[in-house]
């Protein structure tokens, strides 16, 4: 008999708006949880798998940024997309209250508080892609178009591949 996953707050604010979805998980027992490492155990293509990023801009107000989980964000663009003078990464101990997810399992959906949200518009190009389900060791697949209603986000060119 199958584990009955337990609902996160991405999982089950899918649910109540009706988006369909498909849950995959992995093995985190060797510790390797960045994102190279799950798209490599979930054996799926590496440019389909997104991780999502917090940060903070000189303004003090919070963005999500979600991206290929093989790029980096640059940091100006972003800044530039959110129309903010610049942009850092939020602290890792800042993840949690702010969020309500930890480092390895931060997933766009299901915030503790709605931020300005914006995904690489290379997602664009799949009919699905993955992003973490709200917890270290499971994943959520998801149309890119279906994300985008659930979390009010904007697609944009964040990083060069």
């Amino acid at each position: 008999m199958a584990k009955k996953e337990t609902k996160t707050n991405a999982l089950r604010q899918l649910d109540q708006k009706k988006v369909s979805y498909e849950i995959h998980t992995y093995d985190v027992a060797d510790g390797a949880i960045d994102g190279v490492s799950v798209a490599n155990k979930l054996q799926e293509d590496i440019k389909r798998v997104f991780k999502t990023l917090v940060c903070v801009s000189n303004t003090k107000k919070y963005y999500v940024y979600v991206i290929p989980v093989e790029a980096h964000l640059d940091l100006k663009v972003a800044a530039k997309v959110a129309n903010e003078k610049s942009i850092a990464m939020i602290a890792q101990k800042e993840l949690l209250p702010l969020t309500g997810y930890i480092h390895g399992g931060c997933s766009p959906i299901g915030m503790k508080k709605s931020f300005h949200t914006f995904v690489d518009s290379s997602a664009c190009q799949y009919t699905t892609i993955y992003v973490s389900a709200g917890k270290v060791g499971m994943q959520v697949e998801l149309n890119p178009n279906d994300l985008m209603t659930i979390i009010d986000g904007k697609f944009a060119e964040l990083v060069n591949m």
